[in-house]
């Protein structure tokens, strides 16, 4: 048993790792950032501190008396009229994480960054030592990236040993959004036009089990993509239709329409005010597409990923529970 430091645990992975990591007796204490989060991660077992991301001294004194600790917290968003908030998380957090486990005398710290960081052209797949394109698909993507080169920079300077793991699109039950987002509604009938594209996606299981496994296994200073299905988009709605017991095949979108409906909608609800359900950065960044090698984890951490379409079994079932699925 060990005593073990997690941020983000009121969120859908940063939950799941907290579970594991009780589930296995580890004493765990976990950064809550309001009562209400405070009240529920104390419900699930775990010892509640306090504070802010970017607060250093609040961070390490959070940390104090923990071997291992987790940076899970983040924002994962798009269409942002102000990206503020997402860059102070993203990328100062990460780094005041860093600073606050060398502070506190943590052992190891784990930053949960993601597999856009890698930047890959478009068509290539793509593995930790892929070159950058030089340039960003999204705000969100700017962050993470930034993050990540300031997460290991600070680690580098301090001799901190730091391990990032880089995850695709999380998916499984409990996530209704990404990808998953557009599954559920392709099954559903809500959605019929797709754009022509390259999906990869790693199921939440496999993903808090990476997390466990870079923890114990990974090289300090290094980077392991999680990622356990790399499928064109036809070939991951075949897959989910078959598994939902659904008849029905998408009609892809031109790329230039896309892009333009695209704008269009996202001009007409800026001038509203209102938040945009699609937006440039969003359809640039799909029409992208990502193809992620995530076999290092495999090879070095031991990590095995879930076939497909138990992923996408598992999701269908917990969507059709929870009145997101309609169709039987």
């Amino acid at each position: 048993m060990a005593r073990v430091f997690i941020t983000g645990a009121s969120g859908l992975l940063g939950g799941a790792l907290l579970e594991a990591l009780i589930a296995r007796g580890d004493d765990v204490v976990a950064l809550a950032r309001s009562p209400a989060s405070a009240q529920a991660l104390r419900a699930r077992g775990a010892e509640v501190r306090g504070g802010e991301l970017g607060d250093v001294e609040a961070l390490a004194a959070a940390m104090a008396g923990c071997e291992l600790a987790f940076n899970v917290a983040g924002v994962n968003a798009f269409c942002l009229r102000d990206p503020t908030a997402m860059m102070k998380a993203n990328v100062d957090g990460a780094e005041a994480a860093v600073r606050a486990a060398h502070r506190a005398g943590v052992r190891r710290l784990v930053h949960t960054s993601s597999a856009v960081t890698l930047g890959e052209a478009r068509g290539v797949v793509a593995d930790e030592w892929v070159a950058h394109r030089g340039s960003y698909l999204s705000r969100y993507e700017q962050s993470k990236t930034l993050g990540e080169r300031a997460a290991l920079a600070a680690a580098a300077e301090l001799g901190q040993e730091l391990v990032c793991v880089n995850p695709s699109s999380v998916q499984g039950p409990g996530r209704a959004g990404g990808t998953g987002r557009f599954v559920i509604a392709f099954l559903d009938g809500r959605l019929k036009v797709f754009v022509d594209t390259w999906v990869s996606l790693v199921d939440i299981q496999d993903c808090v089990a990476g997390h466990l496994l870079a923890a114990e296994h990974g090289a300090p200073g290094e980077r392991y993509i999680l990622n356990g299905i790399r499928m064109h988009i036809t070939e991951l709605l075949a897959l989910a239709a078959d598994v939902a017991g659904i008849t029905a095949a998408p009609r892809l979108l031109p790329r230039r329409l896309a892009s333009a409906a695209a704008g269009a909608v996202e001009v007409a609800f800026r001038a509203r005010g209102a938040h945009p359900p699609v937006c440039r950065e969003m359809v640039r960044t799909l029409l992208h597409g990502h193809r992620y090698d995530g076999s290092r984890a495999q090879r070095e951490l031991g990590l095995a990923y879930t076939e497909p379409a138990e992923t996408l079994r598992r999701t269908v079932e917990w969507a059709r529970a929870e009145g997101l699925l309609r169709t039987s």
